[in-house]
This record gives structure tokens, C-alpha cells and sequence, in this order.
């Protein structure tokens, strides 16, 4: 990842002074000035922090003007966050899902000069028709509808001429202003908005290939290929290169167009169940799912199948985190929050670490239970994401993006349910899905084949042993690695080994004096005899006070060594 160090062209700092006038034109002054301040390594006024967190952050309405007027890049951006509702409040989440995709579209004669300079032929040799007039614009790319010369009717999507040096552009800003504004303001920093950009970063310009969107509409397809209620366009590869994708033109009514759906002698309930059932197999079969399926992508055909257009987000789910959400359906179905807990625990959503387990379970319950035994028509699907996202929030846990594309879609699905006014619950459609998937990894033939696979990845693992440990023993040898030996569990005993040696080194030292004592009471030779009138003595010696001394100082030892053995109850 690219490490944006400072502003070296003059385009740069024109782009960011106009960063600088709209932020000030949308009222977020404060942010501007603290962005464009001199002192750049200076840490910010103590004293601002408390003001700004109980502020919190600028309007959520203003930061939204301020990213629909800096452009497309900053839509791109904010629509990204929109999606994060583990990082930012719910009035922001609110706000940005409002950023809308819609731009003024391309002059025809720069869309007529990417097509052919990425097809390599005139566009009257490529398409038999070609509309001007698009038929979307969005901030990346726009839509035309076209013929091919054998009569194919298709939709041609062409990226903006320019639109990826201008996002590369941003994005460097983008990376430049997270970082000022997280050393100027203590919310931002705790928000890392230098993470968002990252991620918007990774996420932009996958966007900006139509050869990946091609290739994922071709997996879509090979997927619902045997099924009767999903229609996935074709993609014409000789009309499609990097920033020219040509697919099939689905004809057919936007799912949001409900009246016209139900004049058409299309039952829309039936058609929100084919919705439901195709999300639960991208969920539960394939582990690749549409991420984006709003009424413009999804198109209801005239014999009554669905068609999924649009394939430029999508999302991956791996086998453990398929189980993973087929047992949190299950446990949400059944009522079985341990299941649920075991499930976001193996999912490595929560942990005893850092989270407070019970209090967590007992949230996600109140949460849950609300919504039992209510069809789409009757749910909330604005309530159901603030009340989940507000759980998640309130307890700091922080999705990870597939999961959290996963919960946007899932979002926009049910929504999708409720304007088709269906009765279905998504958990009673997904149910069966979640169960076959479960039963088949306790299948016998899936059991072997994964005991196949791991011991031939032991068998690999024990074939490469010799040459490895001969490598780190030659490395060793020559010097060029150093092994180091560590233990643990061993300060008890140090600390008991000194204990036993001090009682030692005591007893020993009463043993000495009390010999030592009784030697020189004994002695017939007294040393400095001198005379004195005490408890009836009349001459007392040097040598009898030296035996007296030895005497008393045994017995002192000695009783102190008795009362701290009696005391550590280890005799």
C-alpha cells in the first residue's frame, strides 16, 4: 500500500485547495482550518479534543453536500461508509445512504473514442446500432444500449474516460486529508478514517475493471445455469475489454415497479420468494453473492424469471464462514442463541477477550426476539439494520467486509420483499438451505474426501521435514540464524528454591552458634575476667558473655524458622 508522503504537483494542491473552499462552503470550517494548518507535526490544542468529542462530528447533512459536490471519488467514498455502521454513528449511516450515483453523463463523441480505441475498429464496424442517449450515468461508467451486427440486442457499459487518473488522483488526497484529520481531531482518529480510504482504495478500482465484473457475471451464470427462476445475462468477451463490457440487454420491469409487475400477470410475492430463494443459494451453495441488489439491478422478465444485472460488487464467503452463517440462521430460527453464540465465537465475530459474552447474548436476544413470527410486510428493515448496527456499536465489534457487505445485502433483499408486499420471513425461506448445508458436511463421502486431503497435506508436510530441518541446521552452522531457547512456568519454583535455600542456610547458621556456644561456655581458659554484682555472679568473663550471645541468637533463629515453617504448612 502506497504511503502518501506529501503534495508534489501543482494539480495536487489545486485539487486540494478546493477541498479546502467546499468544506468551508458546507460550514465545516473547523476541519478545513485544522486541515490546512502549517504546523503539520504539531499535536492538536489539549484543550480542543474535549470540545470536538462532545461535538462529536460535523452535520452528517453537510458532510454530505460537501461529497456529492467534491465528485464522484467522494461519492464512491462516502457510500463506502455508509456501509460501516461498526465505525460510524447511525445519523451518519443515515445520511450517507442517501448519496445518490447519478452524474451528468459523458458527451457521446468521448464515449464513441473509448469504445473503439479499446475495440481497435470503428464503432459502426463493432455495433449495427449504437444509441447516444444512455440509458444510465453513474460516477464510474454509463450504460448504452446497442446491436450487435448479428442482431443481438445488448447494453454496453463504458467507463468514464479519465475517471481512473482522477480517482488515483483522490485517492492520494484522500489518504493525505484521513491522515491530517486524524492527527487534528481525536473522533477521527479513533474512527480510522485512514482504513476507510484503504479499504475504499481496494474496493475502487476492482470497480473500475470490466474484465472482473465480466468474469463474475460468467460465474453467476455457470451457477444459476440448471436454474429455471434465475436469468443471468450472457457476456459478448470479443465486445469486452477493460473499460468496455457488452452483456445481453435483459428486458424486462424494475422490481420496485410493483404495479406493473402485477399487470403484467406476474404475481410479485412470488416474485420476492424467487429473491429470497436465489440469496439463500448465493449464501448456502455458492458462497459468492450479488452485494448490490437494488430495484435497478434486479429486472423481472416477461415469462416471470428475475434477472441480476450489474455485477460490479459482489462478495465471497469461504467454506468455514458458509457453516458458519447456515448455524446462525439455524439459531435464529430455532430460538437457540447458544448456537448463535458458538456460531459469531467460531466466526471470530466475538470473543471472550473482548467482549462481555453474557451481557452480549442477552442484548442480541432483546434484539432479536422483536421480530419473530413477523413477515417482511410487517418488519422495519431501516429498524432491523439501526437496532443490529446499534448492538454492534454499543458493544465495539467490528464486522469483517465480506461480513459486512453480507449484512448490507441481506438489508436490501428483505427490503426488496417488503415493497413486493410479501408474507414470507427470510429466516423460514433460508431455513432449508442452511440445513443442507449443514447435513452435508456430516456427510460420509465429504468426511473421507476431507480426511483424503488432510493426509495427503501430512504427507507433503513429512516429505519436506528432512530438507527443512537440514536447511535450518546448515543456516546455523554458517551463522546465518541464531536459536534461541526460552522456558516458562519456572518462577515458582525459583521462587520456592530460594525459600528452602534461605531455611537451610538458617538452620545451618543455629547449628554453628549452638556449637559454637556451648565450645566456649565449656572452655577452662576464661578470657578478661572482670568482677560484678548481678543476680549473685561475682566475676563474669569475656568468653561466658561470647557463649550467652551464641546462645540467644540460636534460639531467636531458631524459633523464627519453626514459626515460618509452621506458617507455609509444609513441615
Amino acid at each position: 500500500m502506497r504511503l502518501w508522503k506529501g503534495l508534489p504537483s501543482v494539480g495536487d494542491l489545486k485539487r486540494l485547495a478546493g477541498i479546502g473552499r467546499v468544506l468551508a462552503k458546507h460550514g465545516l470550517g473547523e476541519a478545513g482550518e485544522r486541515l490546512f494548518r502549517p504546523s503539520e507535526g504539531a499535536a492538536p490544542d489539549s484543550r480542543a479534543v474535549p470540545a470536538f468529542l462532545r461535538a462529536a462530528l460535523p452535520s452528517p447533512r453537510r458532510v454530505r453536500l460537501a461529497l456529492e459536490e467534491l465528485g464522484p471519488s467522494f461519492v464512491k467514498l462516502g457510500q463506502l461508509m455508509s456501509t460501516r455502521a461498526d465505525v460510524f454513528p447511525p445519523s451518519y449511516i443515515d445520511e450517507l445512504r442517501k448519496l445518490q450515483d447519478s452524474v451528468p453523463p459523458v458527451p457521446f463523441a468521448r464515449v464513441r473514442d473509448v469504445v473503439e480505441r479499446e475495440l481497435g475498429r470503428p464503432l459502426t464496424e463493432a455495433f449495427a446500432e449504437f444509441d447516444a442517449v444512455p440509458v444510465a450515468a453513474a460516477s464510474v461508467a454509463q450504460v448504452h444500449a446497442a446491436r450487435l451486427p448479428t442482431g443481438e440486442a445488448v447494453a454496453v457499459k463504458v467507463v468514464r474516460p479519465g475517471i481512473a487518473r482522477r480517482i488515483g488522483q483522490d485517492v492520494r488526497l484522500m489518504e493525505y486529508v484521513a491522515g491530517r484529520l486524524e492527527r487534528a481531531f481525536e473522533a477521527a482518529r479513533l474512527l480510522g478514517l485512514t482504513q476507510v480510504v484503504q479499504e475504499f482504495e481496494r474496493t475502487i478500482f476492482r470497480e473500475l475493471d470490466m474484465l472482473i465484473e465480466a468474469g463474475n457475471i460468467e460465474k453467476f451464470a455457470g451457477q444459476f445455469a440448471e436454474d429455471d427462476e434465475i436469468r443471468i445475462p450472457r457476456v459478448y468477451w470479443e465486445h469486452t475489454t477493460k473499460s468496455v463490457l457488452t452483456m445481453e440487454h435483459m428486458d424486462g420491469i424494475k422490481m420496485d415497479e410493483v404495479e406493473r409487475i402485477r399487470a403484467a400477470g406476474i404475481d410479485p410475492k412470488e416474485v420476492a420468494l424467487i429473491g429470497l430463494r436465489s440469496f439463500s443459494r448465493q449464501l448456502m451453495e455458492f458462497g459468492f453473492f450479488h452485494a448490490d441488489p437494488h430495484p435497478g439491478n434486479t429486472i423481472v422478465m416477461a415469462d416471470g424469471r428475475v434477472s441480476l444485472v450489474d455485477f460490479g460488487i459482489t462478495g465471497y464467503l469461504d467454506g468455514d464462514t458458509m457453516r458458519q452463517i447456515a448455524n446462525l440462521f439455524l439459531g435464529f430460527a430455532d430460538h437457540d442463541y447458544d448456537q448463535v453464540m458458538d456460531a459469531l465465537q467460531q466466526a471470530g465475530i466475538v470473543s471472550e477477550r473482548t467482549v462481555d459474552l453474557a451481557a452480549f447474548r442477552l442484548d442480541l436476544k432483546d434484539v432479536a426476539e422483536a421480530f419473530y413470527g413477523r413477515s417482511l410486510r410487517h418488519i422495519s428493515v431501516v429498524d432491523v439494520y439501526e437496532q443490529v448496527m446499534g448492538l454492534l456499536f454499543a458493544h465495539r465489534i467490528r464486522l469483517p467486509r465480506n461480513l459486512l457487505l453480507l449484512l448490507k445485502t441481506f438489508i436490501q433483499t428483505e427490503a426488496l420483499g417488503k415493497i413486493l408486499g410479501s408474507d414470507a420471513s427470510l429466516l423460514e425461506v433460508t431455513r432449508p438451505y442452511a440445513r443442507r448445508l449443514v447435513e452435508r458436511n456430516y456427510d460420509n463421502r465429504r468426511l473421507f474426501g476431507h480426511l483424503d486431503r488432510d493426509l495427503r497435506a501430512m504427507a507433503g508436510y513429512l516429505k519436506a521435514m528432512p530438507k527443512a530441518v537440514h536447511d535450518i541446521t546448515r543456516q546455523l552452522a554458517a551463522g546465518k540464524q541464531r536459536l534461541e531457547l526460552s522456558h516458562t512456568g519456572f518462577e515458582r519454583f525459583d521462587a520456592q528454591l530460594d525459600r528452602g535455600v534461605n531455611r537451610l542456610t538458617v538452620g545451618l547458621i543455629v547449628s554453628a552458634s549452638v556449637i559454637a556456644a556451648s565450645l566456649v561456655l565449656t572452655s577452662t581458659q576464661p578470657v578478661l575476667i572482670f568482677p560484678v554484682h548481678f543476680f549473685g555472679l561475682q566475676t563474669l568473663s569475656v568468653t561466658q558473655v561470647l557463649g550467652l550471645a551464641g546462645y540467644t541468637i540460636a534460639t531467636g533463629l531458631g524459633l523464627w524458622l519453626i514459626a515460618s515453617i509452621l506458617r507455609s504448612r509444609r513441615l
